[in-house]
């Protein structure tokens, strides 16, 4: 069952954080992370362009995982993420799948629908599920496709070649440190920002193809 949409308002821009909450990422990294989230919010909502389009939605994954519901902006919460249990990146992968289901308006004689959506995978470690065939899934979808995905693998533990086969804009992050992250959602919220200022003259369905340089912390793979 899909959101409520006011066929009035201003057509949306979905945003997708998965999120890794596993053990791994508890004490400093999980706190930077909080803080990264809010730091996101804080800048887009400072953004009259991204109040005007963009929507939030946070999916967290260890044990499982979880999803927040796709939220407008000015409504959003950052939830409190505590890290603990394994690293079930397919569940993730799985449940951003189910959500893009739900939650996209597609385009229909009456009204445009949304934005293609964008979404950005922050992970520490090694999937410790079936994650392949949720990542084909997502890459062969015909509908309520995603236009941006970018991964970004932290530290000396994760498995690149596993991220290369969930997304084609991979990042790495060697140096885990609470600024290295903090500059990560700069990042996130530059390039989202971007978004909502040329989705508008982007027809239905395209893509974003230009995003900001990430930060000297990150390489892009």
């Amino acid at each position: 069952m899909g959101l409520n949409f006011d066929e009035t308002q201003t057509r949306r821009l979905p945003v997708y954080l998965l999120l890794d909450t596993s053990g791994s990422m508890a004490g400093a990294p999980i706190v930077a992370v909080n803080n990264g989230v809010g730091l996101l919010y804080r800048e887009l909502m400072n953004n009259p362009n991204a109040v005007d389009t963009v929507w939030l939605s946070v999916i967290t994954f260890a044990q499982g995982a979880r999803r927040y519901p796709l939220t407008e902006l000015s409504r959003f919460t950052p939830p409190p993420l505590t890290a603990g249990g394994p690293t079930a990146l397919g569940e993730a992968l799985r449940e951003l799948g189910r959500a893009l289901d739900a939650d996209i308006v597609p385009n229909s004689p009456d009204r445009k629908g949304d934005y293609k959506p964008l979404a950005f995978l922050l992970t520490d470690g090694a999937p410790t599920d079936e994650w392949r065939t949720a990542a084909q899934a997502l890459k062969s979808r015909t509908v309520a496709r995603l236009g941006t995905f970018v991964a970004l693998g932290c530290g000396d533990e994760v498995k690149v070649d596993v991220l290369k086969e969930v997304s084609d804009q991979v990042m790495l992050m060697r140096d885990v440190q609470a600024e290295s992250l903090q500059e990560f959602f700069r990042w996130v919220s530059a390039s989202v920002k971007a978004a909502s200022i040329a989705a508008p003259r982007m027809g239905t369905g395209q893509s974003l193809t230009a995003m900001p340089p990430p930060p000297p912390s990150i390489d892009m793979l």
